[in-house]
């Protein structure tokens, strides 16, 4: 299918108020990234969460396709743990992105592995979650701290903005380890970080025991759990856009810092970032023997 064959409907109306962006700004917000934003979503279970009336209406999140898709849109019976199968749309090319955008789907959420081999995630990645009043020279800190434990462990760091409230740092990994032994992992790396850094770092998951601190979240690491795609807007009234970064970059980054007009100019210019992620696979093994050394 043709992406520039959908038509957009109801494109003046109103999704992000303060940003003053429309439907028809949203859509054209899914073109512009769809070269780039596909490579990501391709084979992975997608779960997107659709505002039809912008960001100030009825909101939800959804796993389960659609009734009456179009027969070119690419729909995977995925097992679940405690349930029976879920039904998830694959966002294998830009015609289902602008589809998917035209039905109110804001933000995109992806799974850590793909149909191919379910069981076994092929990143890890760790949230940094901070609480109201963490400055963001702080959270570009704790981001340099994450990657060197990474790299400590043998793995490669990779960085996004998440459009939100902090960083992602992500690492690919040779997909030879159940999402129970790479959540593992996650947490180890987190544990690490939270002994190297206590007065700043926690991984505690109440949020009555975090106190001021940045929580390190792993939980995204499980089996049907999720992470916002590289490129998805946030339902936020600044329309922030995740936005995978350079190292280099972090220096004068934001974690809501780009926005749908930033991201068409930085595109024009720079190639993604993540592009060549998979090259950087690493041991899930051998990260955790060395990990258990720090």
């Amino acid at each position: 299918m043709d992406p520039d064959e959908i038509e957009t409907s109801n494109p003046d109306k109103i999704y992000y108020p303060d940003a003053g962006l429309t439907k028809g700004d949203v859509v054209q917000h899914y073109r512009t990234v769809a070269a780039a934003m596909v490579a990501h979503l391709r084979g992975r279970p997608l779960t997107v969460r659709r505002f039809p009336n912008g960001i100030a209406g009825k909101n939800w999140y959804q796993k389960e396709a659609s009734p009456g898709l179009p027969s070119w849109i690419r729909v995977e019976a995925i097992p679940q743990r405690t349930t029976g199968d879920v039904r998830h749309v694959l966002c294998d090319d830009a015609a289902t992105l602008v589809y998917l955008a035209n039905q109110g789907a804001l933000e995109y959420h992806i799974w850590s592995s793909t149909v191919a081999d379910l069981e076994h995630p092929d990143m890890v990645l760790i949230d940094i979650d901070p609480p109201d009043g963490v400055t963001v020279a702080e959270l570009r800190d704790i981001a340099r701290l994450v990657r060197q434990v990474y790299e400590a462990a043998g793995l490669t760091a990779y960085l996004q903005a998440t459009g939100g409230r902090g960083f992602h740092v992500v690492a690919p990994l040779e997909p030879s380890q159940t999402y129970d032994e790479v959540r593992e992992l996650a947490k180890t790396a987190a544990e690490v970080l939270a002994r190297l850094d206590p007065d700043r770092l926690t991984t505690a998951v109440r949020k009555n025991q975090r106190g001021d601190r940045v929580y390190l979240d792993v939980q995204r690491n499980g089996y049907t759990s999720t992470f916002v795609a590289p490129y998805s807007l946030r339902a936020r009234p600044s329309a922030g856009v995740a936005t995978p970064l350079g190292w280099h970059e972090l220096g004068k980054a934001e974690p809501a810092g780009w926005t749908p007009k930033r991201m068409k100019d930085r595109l024009a210019r720079k190639e993604d970032p993540w592009a060549r992620m998979a090259e950087d696979a690493a041991s899930p093994a051998k990260a955790m023997e060395l990990l258990k050394r720090l």
